[in-house]
């Protein structure tokens, strides 16, 4: 390959296909001139995408127009959507999403930003820092759900002694942020809503703040250097510079956060099982009720369908988003000052349009939750009011000359705000971790609550004597490499084939796997289950093998594609040009060089489909057949928490995952930059 580099222009032209119509076959010219590789490469995961993802949903909507009646099952047409115009459960489900979302979604933005930045800025630590704010996200939603339902606890949670040792949790109820005191933070219906938006947001920061950094990694050094001379106060700088460079990576990322918290479930059922009441349930819940537990299915999935609109109109804002270039370029004999005055007048409706969208959401989250909305509008401003302080002190001190000081402030107030984000982030994990080398008094006299005194291995002998946690630990173990491997092999060709080869359809196929990526498991399981109850392949590790592809397999080959279309084409033209075929190429040179992409994308896919519970849960019931988030959960028995087992599980289901993570963090963070979220 070296002896040909210099003569670059004779390899360009050799290994480009002739312009000539002459030189193509007719197919060719009808079907593009790499029609038969990419039929190839796009087959497994054209069936995969077909059989588990469209003909499921066609299926849903056949389902939706039908009603059981005993053993029949008889065509209604529309009854079950008319049905739902006066269903008040499904409406309290509808609001309750809508008000799960759109709060958490602020709280994710706000949070991860403000620690994308801190870390950004930061020069030691930094990877150690990322590394334990990602934790929360990297841990399995059932070690979430149980760790944060025993710190919430009103009687025993820490939450709760630790605020009022402070003088927080009078202080609380003395302003009426909670009605009374201790909080009964789950149970209370005017409280259970805030505290489960408040652990979604614990567990989604981190997804933020990995997005965030490495949107400001693309951000060009000229631009604030540019600003910085012409005066520009760090507001200034943050407004006009950081804000419009993350316009973009803020957009897609919150678009496809907000798909996937409208269609949570299982942290929700973890949590409070859409309690007290209904107060929590989300519509996804409401359909898991009418199809699973009553056996309704064409009400449960019209409830699933009916919503397709609103996901749609999400995955359609995102596909604009991710065709258009994010990135921005430092005009040429220009002002900084000058061209981000040019930029205001520029396409004022477009963005007039955000806040257009913000003044109507906010009237409606008032409209449906009042309560909530000035206790959060309090918070927030808190934390708002914190940071504009910090940066006004700053300011100044820099105004005056001061830079020793203002170093001194913004190190000792970034220091801080760090170290109130690792409280919040590893708080939980810690209360885990101890819990699990206490002995059972302990754990039941509440003593030696923050360090175990001796510590003992007590909990996990009687985990593994207790419970079949081995062969769930197993089930779950050959589950997720079964569908990692399967994802990885067929997302590898697929995400060639999309960023490479010519072929008619390309496009067309793209969009079709960001759509399914972002279909929800919501919309999947009633008619998953069903054909499942067909084939004779429920209650099998099978059926999780055949079903994870769903949401690993569309979300790999996206990341894929935008990462080999990173990879400079010239190295494979010179392959070609060597004596090498297509798929010579392909694997000699094109896969070496993605592996930080193949490994980010094992990396999410071996997660995904280790913490995964609404499939597991639904499709599997006897014990032998268990995944890890579903056998825990069984260790729950009404109001019998077996809370040191549990957190003897929670630490062994964590440790493999979170070291994975640890192991792979720098190519984690490259196979973002590179792919799906580049802007």
């Amino acid at each position: 390959m070296r002896s040909v580099r210099p003569a670059r222009v004779p390899t360009a032209r050799r290994s480009s296909p002739p312009s000539g119509p002459g030189s193509l076959t007719a197919i060719q010219r009808r079907l593009g001139r790499d029609w038969r590789l990419a039929a190839l490469f796009l087959t497994p995961m054209a069936v995969l995408v077909g059989t588990l993802v469209l003909v499921p949903i066609g299926r849903s909507m056949i389902t939706s127009t039908t009603e059981r009646h005993g053993q029949d099952t008889v065509f209604v047409g529309l009854d079950n959507y008319l049905a739902l115009v006066g269903d008040d459960q499904f409406h309290t489900g509808v609001v309750n999403s809508f008000v799960f979302t759109a709060y958490a979604e602020v709280f994710k933005v706000v949070l991860g930003l403000a620690a994308a930045l801190l870390l950004h800025h930061r020069v030691r630590g930094r990877a150690l820092l990322a590394g334990l704010l990602l934790v929360p996200w990297v841990v399995p939603t059932v070690v979430t759900a149980f760790s944060w339902r025993s710190l919430l606890d009103p009687i025993f949670g820490s939450v709760n002694t630790l605020l009022t040792a402070t003088g927080i949790g009078p202080l609380l109820a003395s302003v009426h942020l909670v009605d009374s005191w201790p909080a009964g933070w789950l149970s209370d219906p005017n409280l259970a809503m805030p505290s489960v938006i408040l652990v979604n947001v614990w567990k989604g920061v981190p997804f933020f703040t990995v997005c965030f950094l490495a949107g400001l990694k693309a951000i060009p050094t000229d631009l604030y250097e540019a600003a910085t001379i012409d005066g520009a106060s760090p507001w200034q700088r943050f407004a006009n510079v950081t804000l419009p460079g993350l316009r973009h990576v803020i957009t897609v990322t919150v678009t496809l956060s907000s798909i996937w918290t409208f269609n949570n479930f299982d942290l929700i059922w973890l949590l409070t099982q859409g309690g007290p009441g209904d107060v929590t349930a989300p519509y996804v819940l409401i359909a898991y009720s009418k199809a699973i537990l009553q056996l309704q299915y064409g009400a449960g999935a019209a409830v699933t369908l009916v919503m397709l609109p609103i996901i749609g109109g999400l995955v359609f804002v995102l596909v604009r988003l991710l065709r258009q270039d994010g990135t921005i370029k430092l005009p040429r004999r220009r002002r900084v000052a000058r061209w981000i005055g040019a930029q205001w007048w520029t396409g004022t409706g477009r963005k007039a349009l955000p806040w257009i969208v913000t003044a109507v959401v906010t009237g409606l989250l008032f409209w449906a939750s009042p309560q909530i909305f000035w206790k959060a509008a309090v918070v927030l401003a808190v934390i708002l009011l914190i940071a504009a302080g910090v940066g006004r002190v700053v300011s100044a001190l820099q105004s005056r000359g001061g830079r020793r000081a203002s170093s001194v402030v913004s190190g000792l107030g970034s220091g801080a705000v760090l170290a109130g984000l690792l409280f919040f982030a590893l708080g939980p994990l810690y209360w885990i971790a101890v819990t699990a080398f206490k002995s059972e008094g302990q754990v039941v006299m509440r003593t030696d609550d923050l360090w175990p005194t001796p510590w003992t291995l007590e909990q996990f002998g009687a985990l593994f004597d207790n419970q079949p946690f081995g062969r769930w630990y197993l089930n779950t173990l050959l589950v997720s490499a079964a569908s990692t491997a399967v994802a990885l092999v067929c997302a590898a060709l697929a995400g060639y084939a999309l960023a490479r080869l010519r072929f008619r359809g390309a496009q067309g196929f793209t969009v079709t796997v960001l759509l399914t990526y972002v279909m929800p498991g919501a919309l999947l399981f009633i008619p998953l289950y069903q054909m499942l109850i067909g084939t004779r392949l429920s209650d099998s590790l099978w059926s999780l093998v055949v079903t994870y592809p769903t949401f690993t397999l569309p979300f790999a080959t996206w990341l894929l594609v935008g990462y080999f279309s990173s990879i400079p084409i010239e190295l494979e033209e010179a392959a070609l040009v060597d004596g090498c075929t297509r798929l010579q190429a392909f694997g000699r040179v094109v896969l070496p060089l993605a592996k930080p992409g193949l490994l980010a994308v094992a990396l999410f896919t071996l997660t995904n489909a280790w913490n995964e519970f609404l499939f597991a849960f639904v499709f599997i019931t006897k014990d032998e057949y268990k995944t890890l988030p579903v056998g825990m959960q069984s260790m729950i028995a009404g109001d019998v928490v077996p809370q040191g087992q549990l957190a003897a599980a929670s630490l062994l289901v964590s440790i493999p995952v979170v070291v994975m993570y640890a192991l792979g963090q720098r190519f984690l963070t490259e196979g973002l930059t590179a792919g799906a979220v580049k802007g």
